[in-house]
């Protein structure tokens, strides 16, 4: 049921739920929820690339197909690889959100990052009964959302979308740096390391940093 905001109102905290990755998803469908969406981002800290976000549904019995599931940020760039496309095997639905530098830039990182949330649940094939996010409440979702803090370590459909997130962006700053080979792209994925600020230094930033962050502006003066 929807509060008179757009709003869905949250159903109490699950009282007992036992640990492992997949529990919270399946205390959700036990209290009916059947289609529980999972939604992450990779990028936040960048300062240069996109920030990348999807979503994605599992399907009910997924944990075998997939050993090892956790925060991407937690995997090597290996596992990340090898879980991506069985993830999308055993999804029931899934959506990547790709926000570029001009439009985090725009929006700030923060409301852009909750935007990209939005979009990523919005362009599933089905809307899921119920979304759950990693760390941030996002007002607008079209169904009954949650956010958990830690949830891309806790919740098996977070952790799905993390890695999603992570693989598709990984992608997309190695292709960036076939143009923009100086700047070490595909080495750094456009984080703030010593190699990347000393490539900024020399170069300047160029269209894929993000102006908005501190290190790109001092750069930029």
């Amino acid at each position: 049921m929807s509060t008179s905001s757009g709003e869905f109102a949250r159903p109490a905290p699950f009282p007992a739920i036992s640990k492992g990755l997949h529990a919270f998803e399946a205390a959700l469908r036990r209290a009916g929820y059947t289609s529980v969406a999972g939604v992450d981002e990779a990028g936040r800290g960048a300062c240069a690339g996109p920030l990348v976000v999807a979503s994605c549904v599992l399907k009910p019995r997924s944990a075998r197909a997939l050993p090892g599931l956790d925060d991407s940020k937690r995997l090597t760039a290996q596992k990340r690889e090898w879980l991506e496309p069985r993830i999308r095997e055993q999804s029931l639905g899934w959506h990547v959100v790709v926000m570029p530098p001009a439009e985090v830039d725009a929006m700030g990182v923060h409301q852009a990052n909750l935007e990209g949330m939005r979009r990523a649940v919005a362009g599933l094939a089905q809307p899921p009964d119920y979304v759950l996010m990693d760390g941030f409440d996002v007002p607008g979702m079209p169904s009954p959302a949650q956010r958990v803090v830690g949830g891309d370590r806790l919740v098996a459909c977070i952790a799905a979308a993390s890695v999603l997130a992570k693989v598709a962006r990984d992608r997309i700053m190695v292709a960036l740096d076939q143009s923009r080979s100086g700047y070490g792209f595909a080495a750094h994925k456009g984080y703030c390391t010593a190699a990347h600020m000393s490539a900024l230094a020399q170069f300047g930033p160029c269209e894929h940093h993000r102006y908005s962050y501190a290190p790109v502006a001092a750069a930029r003066r």
